[in-house]
């Protein structure tokens, strides 16, 4: 909650401790490797009381006593659930003007500006215990049993026929505590940049959880009779049919507001325990970012730039789902989008939009595919084509002689690394002269998440930790490659001497560490020696021998390369980047 400096300060000029007792606890609490606040409160040296009265008296706020205050329920709510669980706070009262809100940290500007915003009140912060904050909270699973208790069990005893039913689902989605946790769940994903919201019922009870950097996070138990109201009000956003239980449904629907513009895209499945729901958050409103921005190093960042000034030819983006490909061919195209170009797109689905680029959607359903748009965007007179997916060998053969017939195409495929994409397109069909003549250049990611500035701290690993990551990954090449790349110099440097990072965990990054995502990437150009060797049918060895030769950043080594210059952490990379 507090750092050791930061209560140091507060104890100090309160006079509750001097100088030399409090350096006394900060000895005893680093033995047992604990910080201070967790060491006091552990040996019971300092009441809780005592040190909130402290707090509030250090910052010049109230302190009040939560355990003897009445809080209404309609006051308690205008706090979402999520929100007052994640930040540690409570509205206890209003008035015409003002929110009145119990806090154990009263820096948390972020939040209190969110609810500012949220309310049109002006907050009044005050300051409280830890298990008073704990005990509020409760009050709203109370009140949650209350408002959803009876619904399930009403639904169970009404024995009516399919129409009546689907009508009772309907009356269940516009029932207003409904309403209220389905808003607070879409709400507090926006404010949390979530990019998947999971709705999971079990046999007792309804998870929520939260993709948030890639890691999925669990923010919410619920209880299971709200199950079907939350699923029949999501249906009804998103255009579903509410009566449709066994089939898998997709939908999407918006939520705008002056902070912000976002797409969901909904997917609905029959699952043992009832339809689970998982839905995408698209950010309408987020900016295109440069190549620069999205983690690109120079050179890499030069071969690319060289590759899309070409007037044809294919740029080719591949990874595992979820490892930002899409991004990256958005920003490429952004780049290209001048007026002087017919840029067209066929996605599946459209994530964003963007002006005056002329994108279609695939419906398999009616037989338009990724092939079959192709073929008819090839009859519009296109310069430049993006196709969201090469998923098999008709989109390939159409794409590879797009790209032969003076056409830039551009396109996303699933592989480990740069070096695999060529025997794919091979497996799919494409003659290897072709591939060696149309493709320009292959970008590999994968998204690391990024060290929270607020929290950063240095270590160097020891000898049993180099140890460790040798029986992973070849440290001494790495060395070498480091040093090529001018990151480090092997006469004065040696693994267990290099400074790393990583993020302690802080208020601002929910004591995880980490804050936001960037790319790591190989680039692999197809070069005259590189076509010669597809030609040949050469096998992987040696085409990652050439890459070796033309110095090609592997996505291994990119990740180091970042890890060493503090933007994220050595488990990061190995984490993403192990196949």
């Amino acid at each position: 909650m507090f750092s050791n400096e930061q209560l140091h300060q507060i104890l100090l000029s309160q006079k509750i401790y001097n100088e030399s007792d409090i350096t006394t606890h900060l000895r005893k609490a680093q033995e047992l490797n604990l910080t201070l606040y967790e060491y006091l409160e552990l040996k019971k040296i300092l009441s809780e009381r005592q040190l909130y009265e402290a707090i509030a008296l250090f910052f010049g706020i109230p302190f009040l006593d939560l355990k003897n205050t009445v809080v209404r329920k309609d006051v308690l709510t205008l706090i979402p659930e999520a929100i007052a669980q994640a930040h540690h706070i409570i509205a206890f009262d209003k008035t015409e003007t003002d929110l009145k809100i119990a806090a154990l940290n009263p820096k948390d500007l972020e939040i209190f500006n969110f609810l500012k915003k949220k309310t049109n009140l002006d907050i009044e912060i005050f300051i409280t215990t830890p298990s008073a904050i704990n005990d509020a909270l409760k009050s709203y699973h109370i009140g949650l049993k209350a408002e959803f208790g009876n619904i399930q069990k009403e639904r169970d005893e009404s024995q009516k026929g399919e129409g009546e039913n689907n009508k009772d689902l309907k009356e269940l989605a516009q029932d207003l505590p409904v309403i209220r946790i389905v808003d607070t769940l879409l709400e507090y994903a926006i404010f949390e940049s979530a990019s998947d919201i999971h709705v999971e019922p079990e046999e007792k009870e309804l998870n929520i959880r939260y993709r948030v950097d890639g890691i999925l996070k669990n923010v919410m138990t619920l209880p299971k009779s709200v199950h079907a109201g939350i699923i029949a009000r999501i249906k009804i956003l998103s255009n579903l049919k509410l009566d449709e239980h066994r089939l898998p449904q997709d939908g999407r629907f918006k939520i705008s507001s002056n902070d912000y513009r976002v797409s969901f895209r909904v997917s609905v499945i029959p699952a043992f325990d009832g339809e689970k729901i998982v839905m995408r958050l698209l950010n309408e409103k987020s900016q295109t970012l440069t190549l620069e921005q999205l983690g690109f190093q120079q050179k890499p960042y030069e071969m690319v730039k060289r590759n899309i000034d070409k007037p044809h030819g294919m740029i080719l983006a591949t990874g595992p789902t979820g490892s930002g490909k899409t991004t990256t061919l958005y920003t490429i195209l952004n780049i290209l989008n001048t007026p002087e170009v017919n840029i067209s797109t066929i996605e599946d689905p459209i994530e964003y939009r963007m002006q005056h680029i002329n994108q279609s959607q695939v419906n398999p359903k009616i037989g338009y595919t990724f092939a079959s748009g192709l073929r008819a965007f090839l009859r519009q007179d296109p310069d430049i084509i993006m196709v969201g997916e090469i998923r098999d060998n008709e989109t390939a053969e159409i794409a590879v002689h797009a790209a032969m017939t003076g056409h830039l195409v551009l396109s996303t495929l699933h592989t480990n690394d740069a070096i695999t994409t060529l025997p794919r397109l091979t497996d799919m069909g494409v003659p290897s002269f072709l591939i060696a003549t149309t493709t320009n250049v292959i970008i590999a990611q994968r998204l690391v998440r990024k060290i929270c500035p607020r929290c950063i701290e240095s270590y160097t690993l020891d000898k049993k930790g180099v140890q460790e990551l040798d029986k992973l990954i070849n440290v001494k090449a790495l060395m070498v490659s480091l040093e090529r790349e001018k990151i480090i110099s092997l006469n004065k440097q040696s693994m267990e001497s290099l400074l790393f990072y990583r993020g302690k965990g802080c208020k601002e990054c929910n004591h995880d560490g980490y804050k936001g995502r960037m790319g790591i990437y190989e680039v692999l150009e197809v070069t005259p020696d590189v076509s010669d060797l597809i030609i040949k049918k050469a096998t992987n060895t040696e085409l990652k021998e050439a890459a070796k030769k033309q110095n090609m950043i592997t996505i291994l080594e990119d990740g180091f390369i970042k890890a060493k210059q503090g933007i994220t952490t050595i488990e990061e990379v190995l984490r993403v980047s192990k196949e």
